[in-house]
């Protein structure tokens, strides 16, 4: 370093990573350097510059002998006043009357360092300040390896709590040429107990002693994080926060009152594939469908590519910190889509890191098992992937681009949202899938809104008084036989399985599909997969009744 880069970062003033001090006279000088190298340690490294008043910027040079001076103590502060002692690289820069003292402190990797206090620091933009709170702790620890929250125990949790089916569907995508030859699928997975297939993976086992081979329960007896994230019935109520906000506003302000749609918190409710598909099925609602087929009936494509969020929404639900107690946060705008997720970026990875496929999992034992579970290949190549689908989306790295704050500690994802000629923006009289409140969380007010009372055909029960389409009767449906042969879904019927996650109508799954309300097209997407076991009605006894529904049944 030269003096010219000295004054240039004099002339910057002090930053996050660079701390000026013309002097270190005294016993509470010594002390505080201590506490700014517990800082730099705990954040992401810095430089201390001995020989510049940090109040107005002057440059004091330091004497042959204070150089000396200066550099033994600081080499000892390092070793005596930062617990566990650090290594730091020390630079006598000549400047005009003499020289300064430049010592540069790298990023620990034994986090958290406290001074010979006990107390613990991190940098907060050009100052520090103390740590108290847990969670942040253990954010430093997991990022050094001391500490996996992945694999901690969840107290009071037992195998009762975990959803059958879903550990059905985990055991046959890892141990798929087991079930492969034993003809198990998703459709007749419900013929076998948990232990009988626990059997046809290890002879003589039994689940709980083969949930323990795969490290899902703990030596002491107890379920792990990763087992109520991955196989959780009710996951927030051991994890309340383990969850995900998705609103869709009216505009382009997060502080906008008026929502399209604002996803209740129990429909997000439950284990990692089911807040996945929960997502993903907010995202194919709320966003635009553009036609990119000839085909009149053919199915059209989201504005973002869908494969690009399948990506995104992976890597939020499985990279998030397990340790910030704070939601993932999904809102779409008129001109954008935001993906919130809790944690920077560990490890010291980058944006361009990612960007070129760098993979170092902030979870590792979540990471290695949810790809059972949700759709990544865990090679790295997700982000790289969407971004090929599309290139539009930008990164914000919280601590790299904001003072570093725990409230800046997050990782976001904005993608614009592609702009319509002639409709550049979602309008709510014409798009009668849009809605603008919460029925639960917002009641519409008529006397001060009168467009919030329209209703949502998503979320309020359909009316056959008003629907005329739902009145129609359908002898053939009644008769209906179950197909008890196996059904080779098409993708489309795939989409509308996914679809019905949330219970939707005729009307709406037909709509999904974008055929017309005719009886060949409610048999194969509708009355096929019911009959196949794929989807049941939510009024049995009533196939025709106006109110009837249909939802996901495996």
């Amino acid at each position: 370093m030269t003096e010219q880069d000295i004054l240039q970062l004099r002339d910057l003033a002090e930053a996050g990573q660079v701390q000026f001090k013309e002097r270190m006279a005294n016993k509470d000088d010594k002390y505080e350097i201590g506490c700014e190298m517990v800082a730099f340690s705990n954040s992401r490294g810095g430089r201390l510059i001995i020989g510049i008043n940090d109040k107005s910027g002057e440059i004091n040079a330091l004497s042959y002998k204070e150089l000396q001076e200066t550099t033994n103590l600081l080499t000892n502060i390092a070793s005596e006043n930062v617990i566990p002692n650090i290594l730091i690289e020390v630079e006598n820069v000549s400047v005009t009357g003499g020289a300064v003292v430049i010592a540069t402190i790298p990023e620990g990797k034994n986090k958290p360092y406290h001074d010979n206090k006990g107390v613990i620091w991190v940098k907060n933009g050009a100052d520090k300040r103390k740590v108290f709170d847990n969670s942040e702790l253990a954010e430093m620890m997991s990022g050094c390896g001391n500490f996996d929250p992945d694999e901690a125990a969840v107290p009071g949790a037992t195998l009762d709590d975990l959803d059958t089916d879903t550990i059905k569907l985990y055991l046959m995508s890892r141990f798929s040429p087991v079930f492969k030859g034993k003809h198990i699928d998703e459709l007749n997975m419900k013929d076998y107990s948990l232990d009988q297939m626990a059997e046809f993976v290890i002879t003589g086992t039994t689940i709980e002693r083969l949930l323990k081979n795969l490290r899902f329960i703990r030596p002491d007896g107890m379920l792990t994080v990763a087992a109520i994230l991955l196989f959780g019935k009710y996951t927030q109520r051991w994890l309340p926060v383990m969850t995900a906000k998705c609103i869709s506003f009216l505009g382009n302000s997060v502080g906008g009152i008026q929502f399209r749609d604002k996803m209740h918190d129990m429909e997000i409710e439950g284990n990692l594939l089911h807040q996945f598909r929960t997502i993903m099925n907010f995202f194919t609602r709320n966003l635009r469908k553009v036609q990119v087929e000839k085909d009149f009936n053919s199915l059209g494509q989201l504005e973002i590519p869908y494969e690009s969020l399948i990506e995104y929404t992976v890597n939020a639900l499985v990279h998030r910190s397990l340790n910030i107690k704070a939601p993932i946060r999904i809102f779409i705008f008129d001109n954008r889509l935001e993906i919130h997720s809790p944690g920077a970026l560990p490890n010291g990875l980058t944006v361009e890191d990612i960007k070129n496929g760098t993979s170092m999992p902030r979870n590792m034992f979540l990471f290695t098992n949810a790809n059972y579970l949700l759709p990544y290949t865990g090679a790295g190549s997700g982000v790289r992937r969407a971004l090929e689908y599309d290139p539009n989306a930008i990164f914000s790295n919280g601590i790299d681009q904001r003072e570093i704050t725990h409230s800046a500690n997050e990782f976001v994802i904005t993608i614009p949202r592609r702009v319509d000629q002639g409709n550049d923006q979602p309008n709510s009289k014409t798009d009668p899938a849009l809605i603008e409140t919460d029925p639960v969380n917002d009641p519409p007010n008529s006397k001060t809104d009168p467009a919030l009372t329209k209703t949502d055909p998503v979320r309020d029960q359909s009316n056959s008084k008003t629907d005329p389409a739902l009145t129609k009767t359908d002898p053939v449906h009644d008769q209906l036989p179950q197909n008890t042969t196996k059904l080779k879904l098409t993708k489309k019927q795939q989409d509308i399985r996914n679809f019905c996650n949330i219970p939707r109508n005729r009307q709406e799954i037909l709509q999904r599909a974008g055929v017309s309300d005719h009886f060949d097209n409610r048999k194969k997407y509708i009355y096929d997969l019911v009959g196949a076991g794929v989807l049941e009605r939510t009024i049995p006894d009533k196939p025709n009744d106006p109110n009837q529904k249909y939802r996901r049944k495996q």
